[in-house]
């Protein structure tokens, strides 16, 4: 715990005159009977002087103010008999901390208290520190959920691990929304700190994965940012770690799936029947949740073979393991026209095994006299006149047949895809 003025004051016996800020820590002492010391201190300095050359008071104790000095140690028996009043008044007026230093106690003696406090709070981060460092890395052989639970207790506060989107991946304790914090980091600086209440908050970005926010109730002090780059760093490892047995587990899979195209078995592959599934790439690339079943990167694409996924995706028809291949080019072709499953591709009824059926399944909304109309229509080439000519009908009629037909098939007759399968499945068994 760092030295204050009030326990130096105690402890070497120094009369206080002005106790205002007494809980002030001091980072060190300096001694000095120049008018304007300012130069020489970084702040946080006890002030030690004789007063041989003040000048005026209220100057001098402003200077030290500002200079960031905590506390003036006044030194009596030699030049002044005792405090001057107006350096009181000065001191009590800008808030400076004042202490006697009677001529029985040599300014080395508080040079030397402040200097055993100092060494002793040091070696206490230090212990403090590596204590922790060790805790944290007997954490991280766990779990990264380990080191953030160990790291709030280490620090008193509160600890989230976020992952790339700056999702909560791992949290202990309650901290607000990061994700907008994350996003700026995203693109710009390794860390920022910032408060939000009566909390002080950090983050750190953890290299392309994610980032570690922590919360406290006062600003972290130096052991704890050692702590935490501790953290951080075992927290970069271990999602470094996982990046390369990511990669390993997916040229793994990728070279299963060029088996199955193959028509070789796999043991991972699911047990039939199952359908092949390509997923959109603005979905594929954000790392989704691992779905049941097996998945694959192939050619660009993420493809997952599973009775079915959550989400957005391309399908094939029904397929088995050993016809992978088959199912692979449904996909990519309900892919390319953009709809859910290859059934919806104008004219993959074309490609089934079972033309036939394919043909009774498609045309059973149908009743005779609209599949006749559908035909002579389709066979005169969507020719209005020529078509109800042919059926002994007026056009306005023939209009309503195909546009009845085309609502109760539920596609659209303008695609000519569509029409080349109808017309071979009202000519399928002919």
């Amino acid at each position: 715990m760092p030295l204050t003025l009030e326990s130096l004051a105690r402890e070497v016996g120094l009369p206080v005159h002005v106790a205002t800020g007494l809980d002030r820590p001091v980072a060190w002492v300096h001694s000095t009977e120049l008018a304007d010391p300012t130069p020489f201190l970084e702040g946080g300095e006890l002030l030690l002087t004789t007063g041989i050359a003040l000048g005026p008071h209220r100057a001098y104790v402003r200077r030290l103010v500002d200079a960031g000095a905590v506390g003036l140690g006044f030194g009596t028996g030699l030049s002044h008999a005792t405090v001057p009043a107006d350096l009181v008044a000065a001191a009590r007026a800008a808030g400076l901390p004042l202490v006697e230093v009677p001529r029985r106690v040599p300014f080395i003696a508080i040079t030397k208290a402040v200097s055993r406090a100092v060494a002793a709070d040091e070696y206490a981060n230090l212990t403090r520190t590596s204590d922790a460092q060790r805790a944290l890395t007997r954490a991280a052989l766990t779990s990264t959920e380990a080191v953030v639970r160990r790291l709030a207790v280490l620090i008193g506060g509160a600890v989230a691990l976020l992952d790339a989107s700056g999702e909560t991946a791992h949290v202990s304790g309650e901290l607000p929304d990061l994700r907008e914090e994350a996003r700026r980091l995203g693109a710009g600086p390794a860390g920022s700190a910032w408060q939000a209440g009566e909390r002080h908050l950090a983050m750190q970005v953890l290299g392309r994965r994610g980032y570690l926010a922590v919360a406290t109730a006062g600003p972290l002090d130096a052991a704890d940012r050692h702590i935490v780059n501790t953290a951080a760093s075992l927290l970069t490892l271990a999602l470094a770690q996982s990046d390369a047995v990511d990669g390993v587990r997916r040229d793994l899979r990728t070279a299963q799936f060029r088996l199955l195209l193959a028509g070789l078995p796999v043991a991972d592959a699911p047990a039939g029947p199952f359908r092949v599934f390509v997923l959109p790439k603005e979905v594929s690339g954000a790392r989704p949740v691992e779905p049941p079943g097996f998945r694959a990167e192939y050619e660009g694409h993420v493809v997952v073979l599973a009775q079915e996924v959550d989400g957005p995706a391309h399908a094939s028809g029904e397929v088995d393991a050993g016809s992978v291949a088959r199912g692979y080019r449904e996909a990519l072709r309900a892919a390319e026209e953009k709809v859910a499953t290859f059934a919806d591709v104008p004219g993959s009824g074309l490609l089934a095994t079972d033309a036939a059926q394919h043909a009774a399944t498609l045309l059973a909304p149908l009743d005779a006299p609209l599949r006749e109309s559908l035909r002579v229509w389709l066979g005169c080439h969507g020719q209005w006149d020529p078509a109800a000519a042919k059926l002994g009908v007026h056009r306005h009629t023939m209009r309503n047949r195909v546009r009845r037909a085309e609502e109760l098939l539920g596609r659209s007759l303008d695609s000519p895809g569509v029409r080349a399968e109808l017309w071979f499945a009202l000519h399928a068994g002919q």
